[in-house]
């Protein structure tokens, strides 16, 4: 099936459109055929830039295109069997058409061998949407769409392409992020399907960057948990499982449940992300966990339904869900004091709470901006309650700010070579006072250099004066 003119491919940038431009035409010269594949044809088709290129390459052999291209480009071959090669300096992938064979279980069973000879529908076959198995020609604006992409993305609909989409448990989890990112429905073949599967043989990387991808660009995460929970996967994942059914008080939770409450959370937080990955994903990760406490602690007193301690539950729970998912220790840290003080940025506000308690908060979370975006993220799941303004946070930011700890921990003006010019051998006394110099400072009890070595000085005298009283008796 091919169409005339049904997608103007939108590409802003002329350092990558001359190129691509060149590549197809070099192709042409040679007797072959380049289409533009996947996430280019799909956005360019729905208004939006192209930025990262696909070109598929049909009637060249390999070694043939390789050496084509090399004598243009600064070129790498990715794999062999895939026949993938990288334009260096631009976001170009050139390929020749895959075809595939299930061989074993799970998301590696496959044997994978280019095969230029192969048609452009048949090569769209293996691809796993409707949507993502649209080709066009770049030279004469010829579109391949033989699964009628094009409309499902008039529709707004996320649907397979054939039954071998039921090869690959991986694509469940591309259906999730997908149906975020595109904010799609999800066709209820496609759900059924889905139902079917297993995360046989996925690896934990592969599945966080599945959820990666609905973190850091879902348009409507909800879209995508929803997709989740319809398609049987969340049982994968317990802890998000639990939230479902789990209530909540309605006076401050009109919303429903817990799953709910996360859903729209998640949501707020994607309208406002900052466009700095590591800090998206950081506050994303601790928005859709900072609740996980809730079904352990969830009981109904004196005919409220409350969730004392939540917070401090969900530190081990957000540690066993994401450790799940990636050995990203680091990461993991830098999330969980999210979700342990998710509620203290309301907490210190309600108490006119002091500078000593906001050093504290700093320095067990870090960031209080990141903390700030979650408990606003929080504070916004809960429609119909309207909140038009987050006056905790704005306290808190300017305070923070103030005290220059809104993007980063306090750091201790006293340290060990300071100890040292007090003429003090390193040694094990050496972190006691160091820890208590720093509680110190934490606590206003000094703010500059001179009277944190004055501080230091009499606490390590203090210290000694035991083991003298001992020498002398």
């Amino acid at each position: 099936m091919e169409t005339q003119s049904a997608v103007i491919l939108q590409i802003d940038d002329a350092e990558l459109r001359t190129p691509c431009d060149k590549v197809c035409e070099l192709v042409r010269q040679a007797g072959g055929r380049a289409l533009l594949v996947g996430g280019a044809v799909r956005d360019s088709a729905r208004g939006l830039p192209a930025k990262d290129l696909d070109i598929e390459v049909y009637g060249i052999e390999a070694a043939t295109l390789q050496d084509l291209l090399s004598r243009h480009f600064s070129v790498n071959l990715v794999g062999e069997a895939f026949g993938v090669i990288k334009i260096q300096g631009v976001p170009i992938d050139v390929a020749l058409p895959r075809r595939e064979s299930k061989q074993g279980r799970g998301h590696r069973g496959f044997t994978i061998d280019s095969d230029p000879n192969m048609d452009p529908v048949n090569a769209a076959s293996r691809r796993d949407f409707t949507v993502n198995a649209i080709a066009l020609d770049p030279l004469t604006g010829e579109v391949v769409d033989p699964y009628d992409g094009l409309n499902d993305l008039a529709q707004g609909l996320l649907r397979h392409v054939s039954t071998q989409f039921g090869e690959d448990p991986l694509r469940v989890l591309r259906g999730m992020q997908f149906a975020a990112r595109l904010d799609f429905e999800v066709s209820p073949d496609t759900v059924e399907i889905c139902r079917t599967l297993e995360p046989e043989g996925l690896a934990a990387e592969r599945i966080f960057d599945e959820w990666k991808k609905l973190i850091l660009d879902g348009v409507r995460p909800s879209r995508g948990l929803t997709f989740l929970r319809d398609c049987g996967w969340v049982q994968y994942f317990p802890e998000l499982l639990a939230l479902i059914d789990c209530p909540q008080e309605p006076e401050w939770h009109p919303e429903g449940d817990v799953w709910i409450h996360t859903l729209h959370c998640m949501d707020a937080f994607a309208a406002r992300r900052l466009n700095d990955e590591r800090e998206d994903l950081i506050v994303g990760l601790a928005v859709l966990c900072h609740d996980l406490g809730k079904p352990a602690t969830t009981k109904k007193e004196n005919g409220r339904i409350t969730s004392k301690d939540h917070s401090a539950v969900g530190e081990g729970l957000t540690q066993t869900f994401l450790s799940q998912m990636t050995n990203e220790q680091g990461l993991i840290d830098e999330v969980i004091p999210l979700v342990s003080t998710h509620l203290a940025p309301m907490m210190l506000f309600k108490a006119g709470a002091g500078d000593a308690a906001v050093r504290r908060l700093a320095r067990k979370v870090g960031r209080i901006d990141r903390l700030v975006r979650v408990a606003y993220a929080d504070m916004l799941g809960r429609p119909p309650l309207e909140v038009n303004e987050f006056e905790a946070g704005d306290w808190l930011t300017e305070r923070a700010r103030a005290l220059e700890v809104e993007s980063a921990a306090p750091k201790p003006i006293v340290m060990g070579r300071h100890l040292i010019q007090l003429g003090l051998k390193p040694g094990a006394q050496f972190g006691p006072i160091l820890e208590a110099c720093f509680n110190a400072q934490i606590e206003g009890e000094f703010d500059t250099l001179e009277e944190g070595i004055a501080y230091a000085k009499e606490h390590s005298r203090r210290a000694q004066r035991p083991e003298e009283a001992a020498t002398t008796s």
